[in-house]
């Protein structure tokens, strides 16, 4: 009994420990620019929401806009790699087409540092006229993404028992029927942890969002740093807009978190 309350008890100093950045950023976020100012720091300081009013209310800065661009670019993002990932995953290891050349070469665009997509995705939707919009940032998240969520799919599908598929065809389902009315039920915890982690990376892109946006499709990643102005860092303000911008995908995570937990640990234990 000891020992299960130690373990406890350094799982919660770890857990502790690596959130002291985000449990710092979220007392500064109610703090008055005195209090923040002060030295030596004060722990206990009677708490405000001026900030979070600037940041929402004030006027020059758009963060509503930057928010609704960061959900769609998420979501479109995690909808376009599911739609794209589960087909080919099944083409590829029950049909096998392109297992031998393509999956390799898919795969292996994960291993490049995406700098060095950024100069031809800025020449190409500058030429396309899609520059500063949330349709490049979610193509852009979409084609990112895709080697991670094929390589998942294919793993959650290779543990569904083939048996139930010929025994489908055997009663006269075609190729779709069978994806989409067997198969699809089936991967339904390896869809969910796709499109949660998805999700999550694409709300966090803040690379191509520097190239990309110039102001109508700023996402919050971005937009958390406007208040870093030629007066000053507004640290309370950029603590309250780094705030809000960390709610929605963690709220996100939190909802899905039993179907993200069996879609990963698919595979995991084996009859």
């Amino acid at each position: 009994m000891n020992r299960k309350w130690l373990l406890t008890f350094v799982v919660f100093l770890i857990g502790f420990i690596l959130n002291v950045p985000l449990l710092n950023t979220l007392l500064t976020s109610f703090k008055t620019d005195a209090v923040i100012s002060s030295f030596p720091p004060k722990m206990v300081f009677p708490p405000t929401l001026e900030h979070f009013d600037n940041v929402l209310f004030a006027s020059g800065y758009n963060f509503p806009q930057y928010f609704v661009n960061s959900i769609l670019l998420a979501t479109l993002t995690s909808l376009f790699v599911v739609f794209a990932t589960l087909p080919a995953a099944y083409a590829m290891i029950r049909l096998n087409f392109g297992s031998k050349k393509l999956l390799p070469f898919t795969t292996s665009l994960r291993l490049f540092p995406p700098i060095i997509f950024a100069v031809p995705y800025y020449l190409m939707f500058q030429y396309m006229g899609l520059l500063d919009t949330v349709t490049a940032l979610v193509l852009i998240n979409t084609f990112l993404n895709l080697p991670l969520g094929l390589l998942l799919m294919i793993g959650f599908l290779q543990d569904i028992p083939i048996e139930i598929e010929e025994a489908a065809r055997i009663d006269g389902c075609n190729v779709y029927h069978v994806l989409f009315k067997i198969v699809l039920p089936l991967m339904g915890p390896g869809i969910a942890a796709v499109a949660i982690l998805t999700f999550i990376f694409s709300w966090n892109d803040y690379l191509f969002a520097v190239i990309i946006s110039l102001n109508e499709a700023t996402p919050v990643t971005l937009g958390s740093t406007m208040f870093i102005t030629s007066w000053g860092i507004k640290w309370g303000d950029i603590s309250a807009a780094t705030v809000l911008s960390v709610l929605p995908p963690l709220l996100f995570t939190f909802l899905a978190q039993r179907y993200l937990v069996s879609g990963l640990s698919m595979g995991a234990v084996k009859g």
